[in-house]
């Protein structure tokens, strides 16, 4: 009997050792669908701050804040471009990964330079181009005559003139 119950203590206390050894810590952040669960505050900084910069963006453009009371609720999906932004973390994690692993690591690694990000399309914009523009557009922006290309090669409209 007192055999038994020895056992018993220590299947008892071996399962809650181990219980108590496996569990893991909340995750800092809530909601997550496409960025790692164990994300670090750094790089969760990072990433956030290169979508800003990539879609000229602030904040409020996905995440919901409550003016009144000025907390955030980062992990609520009531805006549309929160949605819209994951499924464009899936289309650009899976270009990378499909045609430029060139690290290894993959996309799912957030060190991994990547060749296809937000900027590529948005280039500082919240919604990205769906045409080129125009050269005299181009042109006027750039401060130069010819767009700051090479002065020696002829120009399309030119070459179309003659």
């Amino acid at each position: 009997m007192k055999r038994t119950a020895l056992a018993l203590t220590v299947l008892v206390a071996f399962f809650t050792m181990s219980f108590i050894i496996t569990k893991q810590d909340d995750p800092i952040y809530k909601n997550l669908k496409v960025l790692p669960k164990n994300i670090t505050a750094p790089q969760m900084d990072s990433v956030m701050k290169s979508y800003t910069a990539a879609l000229g963006v602030k904040c409020t453009f996905c995440h919901v804040r409550n003016d009144s009371t000025k907390i955030w609720d980062y992990a609520s999906d009531k805006k549309k471009h929160k949605l819209i932004a994951r499924d464009m973390m899936k289309m650009t994690n899976q270009i990378n990964d499909k045609y430029f692993d060139v690290t290894g690591k993959g996309s799912k690694n957030l060190g991994t330079a990547l060749m296809v990000t937000c900027y590529t399309c948005h280039n500082g914009k919240p919604e990205p181009a769906t045409k080129p523009e125009l050269r005299e557009n181009r042109n006027t922006q750039q401060g130069t005559p010819n767009g700051g290309g090479d002065a020696n090669r002829p120009r399309l409209d030119s070459a179309r003139k003659q």
